[in-house]
């Protein structure tokens, strides 16, 4: 039975990241509303359903190693993964907006968090403050959306190019890719959901803890409807959509999922020592693996998402070693120490440099 729902969770998460992708850049387009925003909001908020469900259900069940480890797991699990195989499929273009405001508030956030969790625990109230940043955040890209299309508009009177009819102006289509959304979503949702409940029944079969689970098969199967819609918005074109899932849904996993599992827990969360030690600490340096990646260049490109995607190998078998072969965790901690984490940073460095090169290039030229 587990193996039937693992396969039907994963058709209708590809079936239903298909409908949400080409119904959410449809309205896009009607509304003239960007991809950007609604890869930020609807999108990113939509594919985070499961990941807000399965946490509160473990707050409330009192299984927090499983509420905190899908959390911080999803936010590795989607710029690692998510973003490191879209961007060997096609090279992801990063918009201004992600670098000036979205990509820093990722960031922020995850200090953030693991400063609130310090002591322990997420409380009620840091729930609640997490939930109000949220509806803050949310409010300000409706408010800067409308500022952008008012200045297309005043740029198209003063050109005098006619504006194309919105949605809201008697376009019936807008009713079917609205139900697209809705359809994608729930399937995204369902699917998601089987696929966690056969994967956690496999880890317990094969003895795997809670925490494993939590920051693993839990987060990736939760980050499923990521994984698939960015993958499709990136072959389809939709790179905006693409890249703003990915940053949108980790900003809701903190602000959104942990703030409202945490208040409406009654006692809040708590943080397990291993998490505030371990987890935490690669959630926040992943965040700023991001800042000179997208920064340089406005392009992940094919060598940062491999990168990426490597790093995703070598944290999931840390913990598979942490948790089940402890005497290659020495040797392997010494490679990732001297070897890895070194060629790492002068890869990075090196983008950063020609980045810099190509800039007072392009500056001496004008």
């Amino acid at each position: 039975m587990s193996i039937v729902l693992f396969v039907l969770g994963l058709v209708f998460l590809v079936v239903g990241a298909e409908a949400l992708v080409k119904g959410a850049s449809r309205v896009a387009a009607a509304f003239r509303v960007s991809p950007l925003i609604i890869g930020l909001t609807v999108v990113a908020f939509g594919t985070s359903a499961p990941e807000l469900t399965v946490s509160i259900e473990a707050a409330l069940a009192g299984q927090a190693d499983i509420a905190i480890g899908n959390v911080v797991g999803s936010n590795i699990f989607n710029v690692l993964f998510i973003l490191g195989v879209s961007a060997l499929i096609v090279p992801l273009l990063v918009s201004a907006q992600l670098i000036r405001l979205d990509v820093p508030l990722m960031v922020g956030l995850s200090i953030i968090v693991f400063l609130m969790a310090a002591d322990g625990s997420l409380s009620r109230l840091d729930g609640a403050i997490l939930v109000a940043g949220l509806v803050a955040y949310v409010l300000y890209l409706i408010v800067q959306s409308r500022r952008d299309n008012t200045a297309a508009d005043v740029a198209a009177a003063a050109r005098s190019i006619p504006q194309e009819p919105t949605a809201a102006e008697g376009n019936p289509g807008w009713l079917l890719n609205l139900g697209l959304i809705l359809g994608g979503l729930a399937l995204l949702i369902l699917g998601s959901r089987w696929l966690v409940d056969a994967a956690i029944a496999f880890a317990h079969y094969l003895g795997v803890s809670d925490l494993v689970i939590g920051l693993t098969i839990v987060a990736a199967g939760t980050s499923m409807p990521e994984v698939v819609t960015s993958i499709v918005a990136a072959l389809r074109g939709e790179r905006d959509i693409a890249v703003g899932n990915v940053v949108g849904s980790n900003i809701f996993n903190i602000m959104g999922v942990l703030g409202i599992a945490s208040a409406v827990a009654p006692n809040g969360i708590d943080v397990p020592a291993a998490v505030l030690a371990f987890d935490f600490p690669i959630m926040i340096a992943v965040a700023f693996a991001c800042v000179p990646i997208f920064f340089t260049g406005g392009v992940i490109g094919r060598l940062e998402g491999a990168v990426f995607l490597g790093y995703y190998f070598f944290y999931s078998l840390y913990l598979y070693l942490a948790s089940a072969r402890q005497d290659l965790l020495l040797d392997y901690d010494h490679i990732m120490l001297y070897f890895v984490m070194p060629i790492t940073a002068l890869t990075i460095a090196n983008s950063v440099v020609q980045d810099i090169r190509r800039r007072r290039t392009a500056l001496r030229s004008d």
